[in-house]
């Protein structure tokens, strides 16, 4: 494959499939885009649609330190059963009859608001002894497992039917939180045990499911030939959370080239005011460099992230 387009350097927040993993979406958009440096923020599973931030070029190296970690989704579910994926298609554990009202499956949800301990499910990308977890699921392992800490922001039931125990929750939690086994442990404090039946990413990394684009659309500015005008820039999605320094052109050189940068280098005239602060940092033709932290102590921009 040839980088025809090596010079691309953005974010494109992507509307995934159904059926799709985040990984055949990186592959798919190498081919449209022609450029290999392709990254994405927060793995969907290949039930799930929505929100999937794609990341471009020197973009990828900010994958993993985006300023908005909180993501939301609707989420289908199904009371009355378990199953080894904590979703509807996994194998089936063990099913029960006896269904909670909607007024309990409410209560229930509402116990899980604020900060939780969340056990990884088997079926999972998280690394244990440096094997991912859905690897020793699918050959029949099951390993111990850490809590983690997570917290739910907001869930809401929206809809539930106690005949069939279908229903729809409507939730928001912090980056690492897995829908559907906040479902399952609803599920199993109600005593009836419960999977996902369907998820939708509506927001992720400060992104709306309303500003994604489709496959099909993302191909069809690329054939026209005005990518250029879906590309979010990287400074945009850190301007709102961090100061902006402007580097002079000598000072912007030695940033890029992993230079530690002197208080005056900087151009930070108030060291105690300036103490602790996470800058982005821009050139003086207003490219985004990266994002550095200044420490009054020794008198140094330290880079917390260089995009160079």
């Amino acid at each position: 494959m040839s980088n025809i387009n090596d010079n691309i350097c953005g974010i494109i927040p992507v509307n995934k499939p159904q059926g799709w993993t985040s990984f055949d979406v990186v592959a798919k958009l190498r081919g449209i885009l022609h450029i290999k440096r392709i990254g994405h923020s927060g793995t969907l599973d290949p039930m799930a649609t929505g929100v999937l931030p794609v990341f471009v070029g020197k973009a990828t190296r900010a994958c993993d330190m985006l300023p908005v970690d909180s993501k939301s989704y609707l989420a289908g579910f199904k009371m009355g059963i378990c199953t080894d994926t904590q979703d509807i298609t996994g194998e089936v554990l063990e099913t029960c009859d006896k269904l909670p009202s909607f007024e309990e499956i409410k209560e229930t949800a509402n116990g899980f608001l604020g900060d939780i301990m969340q056990l990884p499910p088997m079926y999972s990308a998280v690394k244990v002894d440096g094997k991912k977890l859905y690897q020793l699921a699918r050959q029949g392992k099951t390993v111990e497992r850490t809590p983690k800490p997570r917290r739910v922001e907001k869930i809401t039931v929206r809809e539930y039917d106690s005949t069939s125990g279908e229903g729809v929750l409507y939730a928001v939690v912090s980056k690492g939180t897995y829908v559907r086994t906040l479902i399952n442990d609803i599920g199993e404090k109600l005593g009836c045990g419960g999977c996902m039946t369907s998820l939708d990413r509506l927001s992720a990394a400060g992104f709306v499911k309303a500003q994604c684009y489709t496959l099909e659309q993302i191909q069809q500015f690329a054939d026209d030939g005005k990518l250029s005008q879906i590309i979010i820039p990287l400074q945009s999605v850190f301007s709102a959370h961090y100061d902006e320094l402007t580097l002079g052109e000598r000072a912007a050189e030695m940033y890029k080239n992993g230079v530690k940068l002197h208080g005056k280098q900087a151009g930070i005239k108030n060291a105690a005011l300036s103490d602790g602060v996470t800058f982005m940092v821009c050139d003086s033709e207003d490219n985004f460099l990266g994002l550095a932290k200044y420490s009054a102590e020794t008198d140094e921009l330290i880079s917390v992230r260089n995009f160079y």
